[in-house]
């Protein structure tokens, strides 16, 4: 039976799911890492715990408290602890140095921070400009800390749907980074659909917890799912494929969650029938657009469901999905979720023509409040009432949609559009490429030129001519790549590959 809450009570604050489970299931597995397990008792104790010590920093409702956490089991500790006293947790890559750490504290008027002890350091210089008052936390010592703080009684905070439960800051790709603001009710709304139509979980699901706990991707789908189902979360701090193949057989993980260089990574172990995927029942895929090729490999070696999805930070992040009971369509993000509308629109804000491509406008519940202490970004961001993406995509006549890519990505050349991911799904079908890129270059006579970066398997070997003669011969002459380099392809530390990052000598 389960006990998350489909209709939230007269308390929208969303730490109300541990509560509910410790009191109802206090000795369920709600965390795992390794061989240590959290129950969901033992989990809520802590968090009360941890609750007194932020108080008596000073810490009241409404306060912006940073979390600088890998994928330990103090991350959900702090996280519900914050969200208990009804303050705003603002969750952040640990790899950020001090400049970009500074940079959000300061944004979100974080006077205090929590953070792992391995990035104290950088944290520390942050502080320095700030005054943030930094809490480290140094494993064996945190314990004790916490042992000897009284638990901080009653229940959590209550909060109204539209208070801010969280700040995600974006990648600032086109800018300084932007704090969205996630309310209680934008956050419950997208478990809830989560846990309703797209991903049920009940006591006795383990979801694999590989995905950041800082992103949204793995904090709605994969904490906050985990713990409003009564599920368990096993937790892997760092991504590995043939460690999270081992954990998914160990743990009898039956949801896994990953981004696509992540089922790429599984899919480069060697022997991987070695490990049990048995209990697997769905696995979903998110963060950036899925190779095809590497959806048909994932299920034919694996045999599990893969479902392709789509979302950002400012929709908390599911905003459409391939459904598990119904038909999918391999290489489309699905349909909207419940609740969730979606419209395509040409850059002057009116509708596309049916089967053009149009950029991805949302409304819905899931859809940030809006971008924090940016009055200006929100208003630009939300026009027409609507979510503007930046990606664009087209509709089929069965209403699934399909992404082309991100607006600022596309490729001009010689007047004509390029859309990068069309380009990569034919580079997937080379049998030698493990990973691909296609990105623009500036180009004087062109105005841009078509480059890839590709990392091939191991062993294997191919050349720039080979490579460019393979894409020559599938795709129209002004897209295939003239600009063919070998190498590894960066990735940010969800494993979404990241062009912005990528140089090479044209």
């Amino acid at each position: 039976m389960r006990h998350y809450r489909l209709v939230m009570t007269s308390n929208s604050n969303i730490a109300c799911w541990l509560s509910d489970h410790a009191a109802a299931d206090p000795s369920l597995p709600a965390i795992k890492q390794g061989e240590h397990i959290l129950t969901y008792a033992a989990l809520e104790h802590a968090a009360a715990r941890c609750a007194a010590v932020l108080a008596g920093r000073g810490v009241t409702a409404g306060d912006r408290v940073a979390l600088i956490m890998p994928n330990v089991a103090y991350f959900p500790v702090v996280y519900y602890a914050i969200l208990r006293l009804g303050a705003v947790v603002v969750p952040m890559n640990p790899l950020l140095k001090a400049g970009e750490i500074s940079y959000a504290w300061k944004d979100a008027g974080a006077q205090v921070a929590v953070v792992f002890a391995l990035f104290a350091a950088e944290a520390a210089k942050a502080a320095e400009v700030t005054g943030t008052d930094v809490v480290v936390v140094t494993p064996g010592e945190f314990e004790q800390t916490l042992a000897e703080t009284p638990p901080l009684e009653g229940g959590p905070a209550v909060r109204t749907g539209d208070d801010t439960a969280v700040i995600l800051y974006t990648s600032g790709t086109t800018g300084s980074p932007k704090g969205a603001e996630l309310t209680h009710d934008n956050l419950g709304s997208n478990v809830r659909t989560d846990l309703a139509t797209l991903m049920p979980l009940a006591p006795g699901d383990v979801v694999f917890g590989g995905l950041p706990l800082f992103h949204s991707f793995g904090q709605t789908c994969g904490l906050n799912a985990a713990i409003a189902g009564g599920a368990c979360l096993t937790l892997l701090p760092k991504f590995d494929g043939e460690e999270a193949l081992r954990i998914v057989a160990e743990d009898r993980v039956t949801v896994f969650l990953g981004v696509p260089t992540m089922y790429m990574a599984l899919l480069a172990v060697p022997d991987p029938g070695r490990f049990d995927t048995s209990r697997l029942k769905v696995a979903a895929s998110g963060g950036a657009s899925l190779p095809v090729e590497v959806l048909y490999e994932v299920q034919r070696r694996f045999g599990f469901q893969l479902l392709e999805g789509y979302g950002l930070s400012e929709t908390s992040p599911i905003a459409s999905f391939n459904h598990p009971d119904r038909p999918i369509k391999p290489g489309s993000v699905g349909v909207p979720i419940d609740g969730v509308e979606f419209q395509l629109w040409e850059p002057d804000d009116t509708e596309v023509a049916e089967g053009e491509i149009g950029e991805i406008v949302i409304r819905g519940a899931n859809v940030m409040k809006g971008y924090w202490n940016n009055p200006a970004a929100t208003a630009e961001a939300m026009r027409g009432g609507w979510f503007h993406s930046g990606d664009l995509a087209t509709r089929d006549a069965d209403g699934f949609y399909f992404i082309v890519d991100r607006a600022k990505d596309m490729i001009i050349r010689n007047g004509l559009n390029v859309y990068p991911r069309e380009v990569e799904e034919v580079l997937y079908t080379h049998p030698a490429v493990a990973e691909a890129a296609v990105f623009g270059v500036p180009d004087a006579l062109h105005g841009e030129e078509i480059a890839c970066l590709v990392a091939l398997r191991e062993g294997a070997e191919a050349t720039e001519d080979e490579i460019r003669d393979f894409v020559a011969d599938k795709i129209a002459a002004y897209k295939y790549p003239r600009i063919v380099r070998f190498g590894p392809v960066p990735k940010g530390p969800t494993g979404k590959i990241l062009k912005r990052e990528i140089t090479i000598d044209a």
